[in-house]
């Protein structure tokens, strides 16, 4: 079988730092070059395992030189190249320049991004997570995980949102990037779009008079969470249609973003949860 960009019968090597297929992978870090090429960069065999159980097909796959041993990796390696993927069997220093710096993994894949545009229909029961310019991508990732975890439908970034695809968010999410849907918009498509939901719109909020531990939610449930320094903006505010509040018994007045949504989406899934 011919691999682009791997010779006719398995993984092409790579030793050089300067390699253009090296430089390429790692531009990625940049978040103009992932607009640019729509791709993004994974880490790790697990996750890589996920992608592949998801139905992602990669365009990449790098593993260092001796390292595709297991069962695991070994099949990685025979998927990527089933579906016509580029291989590519680097040296040592170089999957160092390509991995994150922290943790390194022995293996990672390059795949296209994947964006849905806002839901048509809905469920009684759907859960879907607005959230407004959120800012750091360690939250997102954790937050995509946890909209993963408690069988939500997806996520609708709106405005200036940090990347989902950027390296810190993927990893953040352990690989729930690609399970759950996620959605790109501007403030105003979004507002529009609200306006024909038919359950309720839910913001935690500082001026949220109800505890959103007792409120009796009306399905579908729309959860619009703020970034993480000014919250909602008014806007937004103004558009949901109960504002709950999550309890504080010491001096601060809220919680990161990421426990924040996490606590609020289990309560809201708390009845629709199979565990």
């Amino acid at each position: 079988m011919s691999v682009p960009g791997s010779g006719a019968h398995g993984p092409r090597v790579i030793t050089s730092l300067s390699n253009d297929r090296v430089k390429a992978i790692r531009a990625l870090d940049m978040r103009k070059e992932r607009k640019e090429t729509g791709l993004f960069v994974a880490e790790g065999t697990s996750i890589l395992v996920t992608a592949r159980d998801a139905g992602f097909v990669p365009t990449s796959i790098v593993y260092q030189a001796g390292s595709a041993g297991s069962p695991a990796s070994r099949a990685l390696v025979g998927w990527a190249l089933g579906a016509g993927a580029e291989v590519l069997e680097v040296s040592e220093p170089v999957l160092a320049k390509l991995s994150a710096k922290e943790n390194p993994q022995s293996m990672l894949g390059v795949f296209r991004q994947r964006w849905v545009g806002l839901p048509e229909a809905v469920a009684k029961d759907d859960c879907w997570l607005a959230l407004e310019e959120v800012r750091d991508p360690g939250n997102l990732g954790t937050i995509i995980r946890t909209v993963d975890a408690v069988g939500a439908k997806g996520v609708i970034l709106i405005g200036n949102c940090c990347d989902p695809y950027s390296r810190e968010s993927v990893r953040a999410t352990m690989g729930s990037v690609f399970a759950v849907p996620l959605v790109r918009t501007t403030r105003e498509d979004f507002l529009q779009w609200r306006a024909a939901w038919r359950g309720d719109v839910v913001g935690t909020h500082l001026d949220g008079r109800e505890d959103f531990r007792r409120a009796a939610y009306k399905g579908p449930v729309l959860l619009v969470m703020g970034s993480e320094g000014p919250g909602l903006s008014e806007s937004l505010t103004r558009s949901c249609s109960r504002l709950v509040k999550i309890p504080m018994a010491g001096k601060l007045d809220s919680l990161n973003l990421a426990v924040a949504t996490a606590l609020t989406l289990y309560q809201l899934r708390g009845g629709s949860l199979r565990l």
